[in-house]
């Protein structure tokens, strides 16, 4: 039966083949009349598979009743011919299996590798795909099984996370019959709230936002020129042409055998193709996503941003770019491969623009505002300092990274990042006094500039205060805030009788893609309860205090009775519950890097930032 539906489809292809319609949008490259009689038997086969894959997408598109008759061709919203337009783009910007030129191919494998690369490290980066857990309660999680590409898998995650939660018209534009009450709300121009019903996401829907969020990150690495995207040459098209149901079949058969110890394999294996356009890139990489689930999709994907970018371009932007982007000895994606990612260049450096360190030296860093950013414990530990552009991206997502680990943090409401009251005074003092302030950022400027900021922000402070700071003929900012913060409001100070100026509470999400054990989601088998494999979510509630210490809002916050958090009581300090317990961990002094004083606590284990 089998056999006579594939012939018949060859028929009805052979007979497609006549006439004169536009190619099928999954089509190779057309080949020329002339060739045709006289091909190869394996190029016989090639071309039948070719044309059954025409007739089989045929049928799909006859089945479609927003499908014009045979003949016509598909038009866009603007009225353009599609089939034409894609025809266009095909013969202007890609040759679809370029084979990447040797000198290419080495230089690559060594800016990654390095020329002394363990089997261990090579292993780790070709058995990683890009796939989701397929367990319901993380199944938006890119689940991650090897260590070392996790920098690659959470700036992925991040991005998907944008597309699933904050950009959903763009997933579901082409749809017809989307559930008006699905949609996320809109509550405010400034203002965004997602859905928290993370297992509702479809797996079509999943799906394009994968492909939406990995062509986003090549365009971004291309200078929203270009995106380059890498894959196998002994996978070719097949994929493409094949029905879902053989797709895994074909690529383990591919794979087989297959394995990265050189940039000599490198040479061998890798094809390369350039877009132009981001519609072209999609439908590529759409086509091809079975790809880049299998095990060497983290490391194809690394290949295609490194090649948007230019090797050229990334070894420009680095400090120094003698040393690997993938670090020894444990095979870790180096802050270089994460900024690629995130800002679209490879610089090594998370702070705002350039370190000048004089005599025409300095230190690159992150220069351009943000879709999803960036946190570390390491500033916490005093190594280093996030600068804004970082740690305020557009959306509330952030990849957070350890000594040894990336992972992803995010919230729903996009209100997480507006400045609160007291937020907003501080920020216009501290520009004030920093406008006068001539030395060179040393925290101090002199009686005149300081008069010059009391004006500036409608400050009176009493007689006594005032020669207090002045009497030294100059005024340190610490001093300055600390008098600002025992003032009263009516008198431009930050002193608040209710004690909840500058309090927030919000709730984030934590994503650890590693895959461990977790007994509370196990399955039961006939042996009894077997340990579930999957990624872990954590929800964390965080209060970040009205005042400037954890331990005064603890001490000054009333106690409500346990299940009561949801209740407003009334009376002076008692409409913020005091968080049941205080709870710990290194993500926390992540969290607290973007808001101090943040006081955090959750359900059940503590999330894993390692």
């Amino acid at each position: 039966m089998a056999d006579q539906q594939e012939e018949e489809d060859l028929r009805m292809a052979l007979r497609m083949s006549m006439q004169n319609s536009p190619p099928e949008p999954k089509r190779s490259k057309p080949r020329e009349a002339a060739n045709l009689a006289t091909t190869t038997p394996e190029e016989s086969r090639r071309l039948q598979r070719e044309l059954m894959a025409a007739a089989a997408e045929k049928r799909m598109l006859a089945k479609a009743k927003s499908v014009p008759a045979s003949g016509s061709p598909l038009k866009s919203d603007s009225g353009g011919d599609i089939g034409t337009k894609e025809m266009e783009i095909k013969a202007k910007e890609v040759k679809l299996g370029n084979e990447l030129l040797e000198k290419e191919a080495y230089q690559l494998f060594f800016m990654v590798f390095g020329s002394d690369v363990s089997k261990d490290i090579l292993a780790q980066w070709s058995n990683q795909g890009i796939r989701f857990s397929p367990d319901p309660e993380t199944s938006m999680i890119l689940v991650q099984h090897e260590g070392g590409p996790c920098g690659v898998l959470a700036a992925i995650q991040a991005f998907v996370l944008k597309h699933l939660l904050f950009c959903p018209d763009d997933l579901v534009k082409a749809a017809q019959s989307t559930p008006q009450n699905s949609t996320p709300r809109r509550l405010s121009k400034n203002q965004y709230v997602a859905s928290n019903n993370f297992a509702a996401f479809t797996e079509n829907a999943k799906a394009r936002a994968l492909v939406k969020s990995m062509g986003e990150i090549l365009f971004l690495c291309g200078n929203n020129k270009r995106a380059v995207i890498a894959t196998l040459s002994s996978i070719g098209d097949g994929v493409e042409e094949s029905e879902d149901s053989l797709t895994d079949v074909i690529i383990a058969q591919a794979l087989e055998g297959l394995s990265i110890e050189s940039a000599s394999d490198l040479h061998k294996v890798l094809r390369v193709e350039t877009y132009t356009t981001p519609a072209s890139a999609y439908k590529r990489l759409e086509a091809i996503i079975p790809v880049f689930q299998s095990r060497m999709g983290a490391l194809l994907f690394l290949i295609s941003a490194l090649l948007s970018r230019g090797l050229d371009c990334v070894q420009a932007d680095r400090d120094d770019p003698s040393l690997p982007l993938v670090t020894a000895p444990f095979g870790h994606a180096s802050q270089e491969i994460v900024n690629l990612l995130l800002c679209g260049q490879a610089v090594p450096n998370v702070f705002d623009g350039r370190m000048d360190l004089g005599g025409g030296m300095f230190l690159k860093g992150v220069s351009t505002n943000v879709e999803v950013g960036f946190l570390t414990l390491l500033e916490s530990l005093n190594f280093c300092k996030v600068g804004q552009n970082l740690k305020c991206p557009k959306w509330p997502i952030w990849v957070v990274g350890s000594e040894s680990h990336y992972t992803v943090l995010f919230a729903l409401d996009t209100a997480v990042q507006d400045e609160n009251e007291l937020e907003e005074r501080e920020s216009q003092i501290r520009k004030a006094f920093d406008a006068q302030d001539q030395s060179g950022g040393g925290g101090f400027i002199s009686v005149e500039g300081f008069h010059q900021v009391l004006r500036e922000t409608n400050i009176r402070l009493p007689s006594e205060k005032l020669d207090s700071l002045c009497g030294s003929g100059f005024i340190v900012w610490s001093e300055f805030w600390q008098v600002i913060l025992d003032l009263d409001k009516s008198l431009g100070g930050l002193k608040d009788s209710t004690g909840q100026m500058g309090q927030k509470i919000f709730d984030l999400y934590h994503f650890n893609g590693i895959a461990k054990s977790d007994l509370n989601g196990s399955q039961f088998s006939s042996g009894g309860e077997t340990p579930m494999q999957r990624p872990r979510l954590t929800k964390l509630r965080v209060s970040v205090p009205p005042r400037w210490t954890p331990e005064e809002f603890m001490a000054d916050v009333a106690v409500l009775p346990s299940g009561s958090a949801g209740t407003q009581p009334s009376g002076k300090n008692t409409e913020v519950a005091k968080p049941e317990p205080s709870q710990h961990a290194p993500l926390v002094d992540c969290i607290r890097t973007r808001w101090p004083r943040a006081v955090c606590n959750w359900v059940g284990d503590p999330p894993s930032i390692v």
